[in-house]
């Protein structure tokens, strides 16, 4: 049965939900109008009952201390029926053309599976019984976590997929601060002797190659002229003479490589331990769209009170994007581990107690429980619930959970 989403509601989904009870010939209940919800009737033992000319089974999943199976009670008229009497098959067909084949065996006065029901419990099944000569055969769909989105229509709500697979999980701990320009990327140029100032060959925020003029200056003893030169590439931050004025040992210009910041970040002191040279750093960067990415060149001895221990590490800012005294928070990785299965974290929900994440085939999305390991970062590792090579939703699953919540779907237990 599928429940049709009203115009308006964010996206033109079709939640298929678990289905009527049918007696063959099969008949699928196709309503594009309004949801309805059949009514299914349970036994005592709380399982699904099917019926058919004074035959009836109960068919239940019972998972009371052993992993999920079924149960199978039989009964004419309303009398028990020994279970020596009735032969009983079960096959589920799962999405993504697998099939599950149960045979059942006699437990005390019931028949019980012979196999696992692993979750999803989301499933078409068809039950065939034979009792004295007659088969009697039923089919319904008891499907849960699922739901069909057109491949235009999820593009549309920005749904993105991705294979399940190997991955490295990089366990990270969090440090705040600001970018500095460090002290040997400043220089205050000075004369070395006392004169007049002749030239000055830059303005206030001129960029300058090493070794290019800066300042010309008439010696006060001798009246000989010497230049000035660029120790270092950077930009003019600083100029405090003029031509004409005396030098008196004052600072005359200050030069300043921004081509090379440094982010200094402090570690709380009980992370320290955790914290080596070398260990990398993406440091998201106040008012700035991309990260920067660097390693640890120097962490401090000393804590800084208030702060935690100084770590600093070196920013490449060839291009100009970044600026001294940005606030920035960066994120060490202090571990990595490589695992055979992972999925992004931001592909993982919530469903019933179990967390999960949306595997698709064909334009079919449905739920995988998950049994997860280490987490850290983008990525979780996967334990068991999911097969390598599944396509799964990475981007906006919540679109999915949101309308699977909505509908109220439940499997039989």
């Amino acid at each position: 049965m599928k429940r049709l989403i009203q115009p308006g509601v964010a996206m033109a989904l079709s939640l298929i939900v678990t289905g009527t009870v049918m007696s063959a010939p099969a008949y699928a209940v196709e309503n594009q109008e309004a949801a309805a919800y059949e009514e299914v009737e349970k036994g005592p033992n709380n399982g699904r009952m099917l019926r058919q000319d004074g035959f009836a089974i109960e068919l239940a999943i019972f998972e009371d201390g052993v992993p999920p199976e079924f149960r199978v009670w039989a009964t004419l008229n309303g009398q028990p029926l020994s279970p020596d009497e009735v032969k009983v098959r079960v096959v589920l067909d799962r999405l993504g053309d697998v099939q599950d084949k149960i045979g059942f065996y006699r437990q005390e006065d019931y028949q019980r599976g012979d196999m696992a029901i692993y979750e999803p419990h989301s499933f078409a099944v068809a039950l065939n019984a034979e009792y004295q000569g007659k088969t009697y055969r039923w089919a319904y769909d008891n499907f849960e976590g699922r739901v069909d989105i057109k491949d235009d229509i999820a593009a549309a709500n920005g749904i993105e997929t991705a294979k399940a697979g190997p991955g490295t999980i990089h366990q990270t701990i969090t440090a705040y601060g600001e970018l500095i320009n460090p002290v040997e990327n400043t220089r205050d140029i000075v004369a070395r002797f006392a004169g007049v100032v002749k030239k000055v060959h830059v303005k206030l925020g001129s960029q300058v190659k090493k070794g290019d003029s800066l300042v010309t200056i008439e010696s006060n003893q001798g009246l000989n002229a010497y230049t000035i030169k660029a120790p270092i590439d950077g930009v003019v931050s600083g100029r405090y003479v003029s031509a004409g004025e005396q030098t008196d040992g004052q600072t005359l210009l200050r030069l300043i490589n921004n081509r090379e910041l440094v982010a200094e970040i402090y570690v709380f002191p009980q992370d320290r331990s955790k914290v080596r040279m070398g260990s990398p750093v993406v440091l998201a960067v106040d008012g700035v769209e991309q990260p920067a990415e660097g390693v640890i060149s120097y962490i401090g001895a000393e804590i800084i009170e208030g702060q935690g221990f100084p770590v600093r590490i070196a920013i490449d800012n060839a291009a100009g994007v970044f600026s001294p005294g940005a606030f920035v928070h960066g994120r060490i990785t202090v571990a990595r581990y490589d695992v055979s299965l992972s999925v992004k974290r931001d592909g993982i929900q919530a469903f019933r107690d179990f967390q999960v994440v949306y595997a698709k085939v064909g334009e079919t999305y449905e739920v995988r429980m998950l049994e997860l390991g280490a987490q850290a970062g983008e990525w979780a590792e996967v334990l068991g619930g999911l097969e390598p090579g599944t396509e799964y939703v990475t981007s906006n699953s919540y679109v999915i959970k949101a309308d699977i919540d909505k509908s109220g779907a439940s499997h039989d237990h």
